[in-house]
């Protein structure tokens, strides 16, 4: 196992790493909307949804993945009105094979933002 950590993305909130590589396999922790500096980028729920797609999209360069390499999402959002703009926005990151995803409203997510993800990554090229 080895522990995964961006330089581009926000420290984690906790005692927790961005994400694990084990073997060909990664599991990214869930991404909130934090810029660098640890503030909210926007309380637009696109907005929110564009930065976390970025800060996913750094973890997995730091594993030497991809948005490519991605075979399954978990999204967790705080009101699934929301679920329309949030979808146009992720869907903007994955083109070809579409990763097995899912999406389930919550009652809170840290610091009250709308949305968060994570992911599950593979370096095998089948």
């Amino acid at each position: 196992m080895q522990p995964i950590n961006s330089s581009k993305a926000p420290e984690a909130l906790g005692p927790y790493s961005h994400g694990m590589k084990v073997g060909q396999m990664f599991y990214s922790s869930g991404q909130i909307p934090l810029n660098l500096e640890g503030k909210i980028v926007s309380q637009d729920v696109q907005e929110q949804t564009k930065q976390v797609m970025t800060n996913v999209g750094h973890v997995l360069e730091a594993a030497g993945l991809g948005y490519g390499d991605v075979v399954k999402t978990m999204i967790f959002i705080s009101d699934m009105n929301d679920f329309p703009l949030i979808n146009e926005v992720y869907g903007s990151y994955f083109t070809g094979k579409l990763p097995a995803r899912s999406c389930v409203e919550v009652s809170r997510l840290p610091k009250d933002v709308k949305v968060e993800i994570e992911v599950i990554a593979s370096e095998a090229n089948e």
